[in-house]
């Protein structure tokens, strides 16, 4: 009999390239996962992975029992999720992965609640940038992703993960009070042109959007600085080192020194998306969190 434990692992190695990559992931230590890997090719009596570079990769053997086996597994759990749903029982436990400023503004307080109200119910967050939040439900390895997409800015979800829209959020120009645009009551992009900004990473989502954002200016953004936390980019405003771009979802209080000013053509506006995989649509579990953020949106 395959060991479906095992099976996972040798999933997981697909997806990250390397038993330490996917001990990383599914929190187990590599020589557990390895232990996995060499259980399952015991019990097929064939190789699963080969060695190439300072990496692994699956053999024809091992492509195939991850390509059925990923078949069973879904199987499996939507057999799992109709049981529950015939049961009426939001119970069980959840992993949920979701982008920093959804984990404080949206999922926190969804979890606090559902932790209230469903004592059977246990729920393990983490906090992953949305590509990697699809890629991790896509695998298995999460079982609801809270991920965002700005625009027409594409994030790919695959076609065994259902999307639902939970909220809208909008990010307004963060400048100091002293900045002469301060007193605006709305800028475009054409009044930003000359500015410094403090930005995401090259490759980011959101830094894409602000890119996008000068399409009809001609320009570029400058970037001045670069940071990964919007907290961040408030304080390094906050030191007037430039202007930011930051999202209403979960900002921090902008206290007395900082001014949000509204944007417009375009309106910086973000959908809350959350995924789950199609086999997990009637577990009441993954319902009752959809419902939560739906409606913790509504209500914020």
């Amino acid at each position: 009999m395959i060991d479906l434990a095992a099976l996972t692992s040798l999933r997981a190695v697909d997806t990250h390239g390397s038993v330490v990559a996917a001990a990383d992931a599914l929190g187990f230590t590599p020589s557990a996962v390895s232990q996995q890997v060499k259980r399952l090719e015991k019990q097929t009596g064939v190789p699963l992975l080969e060695r190439v570079g300072r990496g692994v990769i699956l053999t024809d053997h091992g492509r195939h029992l991850v390509d059925a086996g990923g078949r069973l597994l879904a199987d499996l759990e939507q057999v799992e999720a109709t049981l529950h749903q015939r049961a009426g029982a939001v119970a069980g436990h959840l992993r949920v992965t979701a982008f920093s400023t959804a984990m404080r503004g949206l999922v926190a307080p969804v979890v606090r609640g559902l932790r209230d109200e469903h004592p059977d119910l246990t729920v393990a967050l983490t906090e992953r940038e949305p590509w990697d939040t699809v890629d991790l439900v896509a695998s298995g390895q999460s079982d609801l992703g809270v991920i965002h997409r700005w625009g027409d800015v594409p994030i790919t979800v695959p076609d065994h993960l259902t999307s639902t829209v939970v909220a809208h959020d909008v990010a307004d120009v963060i400048v100091h009070r002293d900045h002469p645009l301060a007193g605006r009551a709305r800028v475009a992009p054409r009044d930003l042109v000359d500015e410094g900004w403090i930005a995401t990473p090259d490759g980011t989502i959101c830094r894409q959007w602000l890119t996008r954002m000068y399409a009809g200016t001609g320009r570029l953004p400058r970037i001045a600085h670069t940071s990964m936390e919007f907290d961040s980019h408030l304080a390094l405003v906050r030191a007037e080192l430039g202007i930011a771009l930051v999202p209403r979802l979960g900002r921090q209080p902008l206290g007395d020194e900082l001014v949000a000013v509204p944007a417009h053509d375009p309106e910086p506006t973000r959908d809350v998306i959350a995924v789950h995989r199609r086999s997990m649509s009637e577990s009441p579990a993954v319902r009752a969190v959809l419902n939560g953020l739906a409606g913790s949106a509504t209500t914020a």
